[in-house]
């Protein structure tokens, strides 16, 4: 069986949705002919509050080496966790060459900063190596064209990093097309020779099975107290804001042409501030008042447990999803609603590759909209209105023809292939 080292700054116990890229695939890697070993940083440094339970959910018997990794404390020069365990990850995977027990090395980003370890080990020892896209790495964001500020210190950062972390590179993966075509374009040679392919996060059902064997109470909100619990769980991303706005609009909406029907929905948002442990930090809530709609809104801020959020999921009646403008962006929150048993709600891109997934396996709504032509108010009042009315979903009677290819196995398959594929190219010199 060959042996591939998974490099993931944060994994179990971490909060935070990067983490599960690697453990989900670790989970399945050797059905395929693939022993996985993550290495990753050291959860006694994570900044972030960890999540105990998660390690539940670590297939069992997994090698996880956690490199040495500079603590925050009690100075925080800071605070990447990629900055923070690149030498100790990179002493990790060089000495697991050095012993041959490893054939390959995959880098899952975010963090970027941790990108360069795979080409450093390949021009060490000769190891092949890919980086693996949960988002894209060089992205106009906000602010970046603020001269001597973070964004637009980050954005010329990533456009020196990237070039150099990538060339050589036997394998690109990434969750959707989008998130590495801009990368491809930038650096054709890795276009040409490297091994590409696309993958989603993937849906595992063992996660809930772990939900419902815990039982736990809900406690953002009553179950069957009579409201239409609706829940968003996740961070908002900053071309996220205006579909925010937009499904606020149609509250307003829903709201003025349905007084009664309004009074029944309860939107709960989760980790929706601006930073994971702050629970002040409210962006919803503020932007719910000025809209008039507060009283149809809670904000929840801070991060809860991602056990906590799939039982959350769980116990509402509707998942709210909401996406971005770009085009490219597949919320990985849109695998965990889908395996929630519950009705989704989404707000997506039309060419986001969610909206085929959920319109296919009949799992709810979708709003769609583009950069340029957002739904109004009353468009997404009356698709509020009908899918509170509708109460035919039958999670039993979900389309699970297309399910494989959205589980966490179906994607840990394409990767197992794309793997199988990049290392006989780079045996046989063409990569």
């Amino acid at each position: 069986m060959k042996r591939v080292a998974l490099v993931s700054g944060h994994f179990a116990p971490s909060n935070l949705v990067g983490a599960h890229r690697a453990r989900l695939w670790s989970r399945y890697l050797s059905e395929f002919g693939w022993q996985p070993i993550v290495v990753t940083g050291d959860p006694a440094r994570y900044e972030e509050r960890p999540d105990p339970d998660l390690e539940q959910l670590v297939a069992p018997g997994l090698r996880v080496i956690h490199a040495s990794t500079l603590s925050t404390r009690p100075i925080r020069l800071v605070g990447d966790i990629g900055v923070r365990a690149l030498w100790g990850c990179y002493r990790v995977l060089a000495d697991l060459a050095a012993r041959r027990e490893i054939d390959f090395v995959l880098v899952t980003i975010p963090s970027n900063f941790l990108a360069p370890v795979g080409r450093l080990v390949h021009r060490r020892h000769g190891v092949p190596f890919g980086i693996d896209y949960q988002d894209p790495w060089v992205n106009r964001w906000p602010g970046i064209d603020v001269p001597l500020s973070r964004a637009w210190a980050s954005y010329r950062l990533a456009t020196i990093l990237e070039p150099w972390s990538v060339r050589g590179a036997s394998l690109i993966t990434g969750m959707a097309p989008g998130y590495t075509a801009g990368m491809l374009e930038r650096n054709p040679e890795v276009a040409e020779h490297a091994v590409i392919a696309h993958m989603p996060m993937g849906i595992a059902p063992e996660d809930y099975r772990l939900v419902r064997e815990l039982d736990r109470a809900a406690f953002l909100f009553q179950p069957g107290d009579g409201r239409f619990h609706m829940i968003y769980a996740g961070a908002l991303l900053p071309a996220g804001i205006v579909v925010l706005d937009c499904f606020l609009a149609g509250l307003r909406e829903l709201k003025a042409r349905s007084p009664d029907i309004a009074g029944r929905l309860k939107v709960h948002f989760v980790g929706t501030g601006r930073s994971p442990d702050d629970p002040q930090g409210h962006q919803v809530g503020p932007r719910a008042e000025r809209m008039g709609v507060a009283d149809m809104v809670d904000e929840h801020p801070q991060r809860i447990g991602y056990v906590d959020a799939l039982n959350h999921l769980t116990r509402s009646d509707a998942v709210l999803v909401l996406g971005s403008t770009e085009a490219h962006y597949t919320p990985s929150k849109v695998f965990q609603a889908m395996l929630s048993r519950r009705p989704v709600f989404a707000m997506l891109h039309k060419d986001s590759t969610a909206v085929d997934m959920i319109r296919s396996m009949h799992a709810g709504s979708v709003v769609a909209l583009t950069e340029t032509a957002l739904p109004g108010a009353g468009e997404v009042a009356d698709a509020l209105q009908s899918f509170m009315a509708d109460t035919s979903h039958d999670a039993d009677a979900v389309d699970r023809t297309t399910f494989d290819a959205y589980s966490a196995r179906g994607s840990t398959r394409a990767l197992a292939a794309a793997l199988d594929l990049a290392c006989e190219r780079a045996a046989a010199g063409q990569g």
